[in-house]
């Protein structure tokens, strides 16, 4: 499967959640939805050097780099390391409102310089053989998003960009905390689709607020290329990658929480033989049975007991135990 295809339904970079533990998980629970990394920053791989920040698992294909920065020349180093490190694909990040990114010159605040996003990816894609993409917001602060968007995406795709996933948000720079971001600015879906009208050969997945498969596949249907979902795919990811497979990409199975949590445990072993920790995994799985009986327990069993020094693979055993209690009470009742 291309990697373009992989994108109908991909699972959003996000800061301190979609680590290469999470992205194992989700790897579990679907074999075909793109996976995206945290965003790392050019500098931190370039200058600082700092390489270990690219370590996943092979098994976590289909997985796609985002990188964070505003120096072409450095990106397309960065993206070199990327491409080295056998990700299928780079990505720029042009929708992040941290300060921490603003400070930097790169993220959301790169809306107002379409010319130089053009130039960055332009450097990137020259650099490396995989796909480079870009992941944008509809504008930022008082920019009119009916203007900058197509503007932006003009440029880009003067640039070659033959992939985006658009926020469908403004970034409020001044004055919304990078969480207020996220839900305060509305949503202006239609303003999305109308870009897949102006740009019928760019592929455009759509991001923010999505919350179900059925919303996914609405957009498809309606004639988006992709979707990416984010914060509900980490809250609660089986109800989003469980029947991603057959519902969005065709396959004949879906998959379980419960067999998610069976074959997380060889890699929990092998992360604690390797001197992990077993909270730095768990803490991505708290989710998994959101809304099912026994929940309550599956989440407190692995908060409460991840974190002391000899805990392993028997705690997640324990809790698993929980969920399938229940099941036996549900249908023994």
């Amino acid at each position: 499967m291309q990697i373009n295809q992989h994108a109908r339904l991909s699972i959003a970079p996000m800061m301190d959640w979609t680590d290469r533990h999470c992205r194992y998980l989700h790897r579990q629970l679907s074999q075909h939805a793109l996976l995206y990394t945290e965003m790392v920053t050019s500098a931190a791989l370039v200058r600082g050097g700092a390489v270990h920040l690219l370590a996943y698992s092979q098994q976590e294909h289909p997985v796609a780099l985002q990188l964070g920065g505003s120096d072409p020349q450095e990106l397309a180093q960065a993206a070199i390391l990327g491409e080295q490190a056998g990700y299928r694909e780079i990505n720029l990040n042009v929708g992040c409102p941290s300060d921490r990114v603003q400070s930097g010159c790169f993220g959301a605040v790169l809306m107002q310089q379409p010319a130089l996003v053009a130039r960055c990816f332009g450097a990137m894609q020259s650099a490396v053989s995989v796909p480079v993409t870009v992941k944008c917001r509809i504008g930022v602060d008082d920019q009119d998003p009916e203007v900058a968007l197509p503007e932006f995406l003009a440029h880009i795709v003067a640039a070659g960009c033959e992939r985006v996933a658009i926020h469908a948000r403004k970034a409020w720079l001044a004055g919304l905390s990078p969480k207020e971001n996220r839900d305060i600015p509305p949503l202006d879906y239609p303003l999305v689709m109308r870009m897949k009208e102006y740009f019928p050969n760019l592929h455009i997945s759509i991001n923010g607020g999505i919350t179900s498969l059925d919303q996914a596949q609405a957009f498809l249907d309606a004639g988006l290329d992709g979707v990416m979902i984010g914060r509900t795919a980490y809250h609660n990811p089986a109800a989003i990658l469980c029947d991603a497979d057959r519902r969005i990409f065709g396959a004949h199975t879906a998959t379980t929480p419960q067999d998610a949590v069976l074959q997380m445990l060889p890699y929990i072993e092998a992360h604690l033989s390797a001197g992990g920790k077993l909270g730095q995994v768990t803490r991505h799985m708290l989710g998994l049975f959101t809304g099912r009986p026994g929940a309550r327990a599956w989440r407190r069993i692995l908060s409460e007991g991840a974190h002391k020094p000899d805990a392993g693979p028997e705690l997640v055993r324990e809790a698993l135990d929980q969920i399938l209690q229940h099941d036996l009470e549900r249908h023994a009742g």
